[in-house]
């Protein structure tokens, strides 16, 4: 930090008044907000890859001169490891899509073939990293990821030599097509809402330092399909039909029909390496919002299978198929096991489940239902984000806390244990006809850590056993039921 506040000062010729640790993303790059008297605010970035920062550096130069929509180079280090850009601040296309505002969806998309084909048009592809182009290699490498790090994860039974040749056929395939297209277009590798800032009414771009030479299917795939942003059927042809009619302006674009086709292969391409990330962040790392998302992933591709995007290939599509089938069992398991235990109609009290959060400082809440006791938690080992001004006037209900809390990672693993014990006691006591459960979370000021676990517990109880949930956040003073029907 003290490098990144010299860089500062030699470039603005005064020391920063503040500097403040911004939540970390999936990379080991770190992010600081850097301020000055006036209040005006800069972004200060410290990376571990001299090759990494060169390439992000190299692209947003050559995007800057063409116009594109990105943060604006404003210092580098020396050695590169250090550098200031312009701040584009704290609204995410993610952030708006979460609360169902798709407003800015169609800008964006249809900025993407400018950015693909006047971003690639003149620009040295042999600085991107870890390499140029997409190729044969970078294929295998997230097939194999997704085989790896996801397929063996979940024990599916499968013939590893012809699944292995059915991936090198599939990623023939996938090259023939780049090379068909003969196209010097920049494929941006992760892009994805997450990676979409919302200033001024107009998107920009981040995260683009994985960027390479590749064909432009695979970011409309990355963007479209999106798990975690779960698009409506109407929205995601809405988006491809808007991709295909900006992409006119740039290329002479295939037939809509083929685009869809080769569209449609890059889409499972995509999927498959999105559930080897899945694997590897929650089955390994244990963060809980990409376990959370791994189902969608799965509906995706169960959606693929039924196309038949992968009928030509024999061992791939049977080994997924057995892979989906033991998601829906797993589900149909699950809904079983609530009948099992589920409150019968003739018991005059189902079990009610009460959550709190609340504040130590104000101290630990009274049970009401006159059975006493329950469950209390200190969330107060766990990274805090009040610590960090941003997010001061926030709660754990509010997408940026969220987003700070499950990329931390902290508060995802603290949770994993508490759902364990809520299951089993929750079980055991419809079992029992017993009426009444609390639980309660506590941090310093009831603000966010508690919030955020007491209403995800909540929305997990109810969602599992369909039991009703009473919620209250005491120190903001909101209470609300979440019942049978939610």
């Amino acid at each position: 930090m003290q490098q990144l506040s010299l860089l500062y000062k030699s470039h603005f010729g005064a020391a920063p008044q503040s500097i403040e640790r911004l939540p970390g993303a999936g990379s080991n790059r770190l992010y600081y907000r850097l301020t000055t008297d006036d209040g005006k605010t800069v972004i200060g970035v410290v990376g571990t890859s001299v090759e990494e920062n060169k390439a992000f550096i190299a692209i947003t130069r050559h995007f800057t001169s063409k116009g594109l929509p990105v943060p604006t180079l404003i210092a580098v280090s020396d050695d590169s490891l250090r550098y200031l850009q312009t701040d584009l601040g704290n609204a995410s296309l993610f952030d708006e899509i979460k609360a169902d505002d798709y407003s800015h969806l169609i800008d964006t998309i249809r900025l993407l073939p400018r950015l693909q084909f006047e971003g690639g048009n003149g620009f040295d592809f042999s600085v991107c990293y870890p390499q140029p182009e997409f190729d044969r290699d970078n294929v295998m490498f997230d097939l194999n990821y997704f085989k790896y790090c996801f397929l063996k994860a979940t024990g599916v039974d499968f013939h590893e030599l012809r699944l292995q040749r059915d991936m090198e056929r599939f990623a023939d395939q996938l090259v023939a097509m780049q090379t068909a297209a003969k196209a010097s277009t920049f494929m941006y590798r992760d892009f994805q809402s997450r990676n979409v800032m919302i200033k001024d009414e107009r998107p920009y771009f981040i995260d683009y330092q994985g960027g390479r030479k590749g064909p432009y299917y695979y970011d409309v795939a990355s963007f479209v399909w999106q798990a975690s942003a779960k698009y409506p059927h109407e929205v995601r042809t809405t988006l491809v039909n808007e991709y295909y009619d900006a992409l006119q302006q740039y290329t002479d674009a295939e037939p809509k029909d083929m685009f869809l086709a080769n569209l449609r292969k890059f889409v499972f391409f995509r999927t498959l390496q999105v559930l080897g990330a899945y694997g590897f962040r929650g089955y390994f790392e244990r963060k809980k919002h990409f376990i959370d998302s791994i189902p969608a992933a799965i509906a995706n591709l169960s959606e693929l299978l039924s196309e038949g995007v992968c009928d030509d290939y024999r061992e791939l599509k049977a080994t997924l198929s057995s892979l989906i089938n033991q998601f829906e069992q797993k589900e149909k398991d699950s809904h079983e096991k609530y009948n099992q235990v589920a409150p019968k109609a003739n018991n005059p009290k189902p079990l009610v489940v009460r959550v709190n959060s609340f504040s130590f400082k104000k101290g630990i809440p009274q049970d009401e239902s006159g059975n006493g006791g329950g469950y209390v938690f200190d969330c107060r080992s766990t990274h805090n984000p009040g610590r960090y001004e941003e997010y001061k006037q926030l709660t754990g209900l509010d997408a940026p806390v969220i987003k700070f809390l499950e990329d931390d990672g902290e508060i995802t693993t603290f949770l994993e244990s508490v759902y364990r014990l809520a299951e089993h006691h929750v079980e055991r006591f419809m079992q029992r006809g017993f009426s009444d459960l609390m639980f309660s979370f506590g941090c310093t000021g009831g603000q966010h850590r508690s919030v955020y676990c007491a209403q995800h517990l909540a929305e997990f109880l109810n969602k599992k056993y369909g039991i009703r949930v009473l919620v209250s956040h005491i120190a903001q003073g909101k209470s609300f039921v979440l019942n049978e029907k939610s």
